[in-house]
């Protein structure tokens, strides 16, 4: 558990609903997962700023966001594992009919 995590700790801005982006936390009034907005940042280099004005949130919210992400990386960081094997089971499922570009 991280130091000075709160088990009690509200995350303003965060909900996780059963049934929307498959109850994995969001930003509330959209479905923007944490997990997206974490990716943009940790991944891709953007900075809050850049990811507020690409998907029209508050810099609260993506604060927020990271927020929750940092609190949480290992939860998160396994949700991006389960989608790159889901991504990769679901290749050799339906194979690409395209060639491959080199």
């Amino acid at each position: 558990m991280p130091v000075g995590y709160n088990e009690a700790m509200d995350y303003p801005y965060i909900v996780e609903t059963p049934g929307t982006c498959g109850g994995a936390p969001r930003l509330d009034g959209h479905r923007i997962r944490v997990s997206h907005v974490a990716a943009l940042s940790e991944l891709q280099g953007l900075t809050p700023d850049e990811v507020a004005q690409a998907y029209q949130l508050t810099l609260a919210e993506v604060h927020a966001a990271l927020t929750y992400y940092f609190d949480h990386l290992e939860d998160i960081r396994q949700e991006w594992r389960d989608a790159a094997h889901l991504l990769e089971e679901t290749k050799k499922l339906f194979p690409s009919r395209l060639p491959e570009r080199v």
